[in-house]
Parts: C-alpha cells; sequence; structure tokens
C-alpha cells in the first residue's frame, strides 16, 4: 500500500534532485539540515501536478533555507 509519505522517500526523483542541488548549494549547511526541509516540502506540495513537481519542490526548499532560523 502506497501513501503520499512514501512519495517523500529517496525514491522521488523530485526529492532526490532537489536535495542534490540544494546541498551543492547550501554546502555551509549540515547536508542532514536540507534532506528534511525538502522532504517537508515534497509533503506539502502532495498533490500539485507531478511535472511541476521537481521545480515546486525545489523552490519552496530554497525559499526555506534561505529564512532566518
Amino acid at each position: 500500500m502506497s501513501t503520499s509519505h512514501d512519495r517523500t522517500t529517496d525514491r522521488d526523483e523530485s526529492v532526490v534532485a532537489a536535495v542534490a542541488r540544494l546541498r551543492a548549494e547550501f554546502r555551509h549547511r549540515s547536508p542532514a539540515n536540507v534532506e528534511p526541509v525538502v522532504a517537508a516540502c515534497r509533503r506539502d506540495l502532495d498533490g500539485s501536478p507531478p511535472g511541476a513537481l521537481p521545480e515546486l519542490v525545489e523552490r519552496l526548499a530554497r525559499q526555506r533555507l534561505l529564512e532566518p532560523s
């Protein structure tokens, strides 16, 4: 049985690609801090058109990573 949570794992191409690019972009942060942000963004965007997810996930995650803690 598949749930929406399953789509936020490493099997989700929108998450894998965004994590890789954002880890490089945010080198000054621990890589462990990037993945949870990307996964949360993917969950928040559940229901968005699948073709738009890679870009939407990365843009939202980038914005959240840029926000002051």
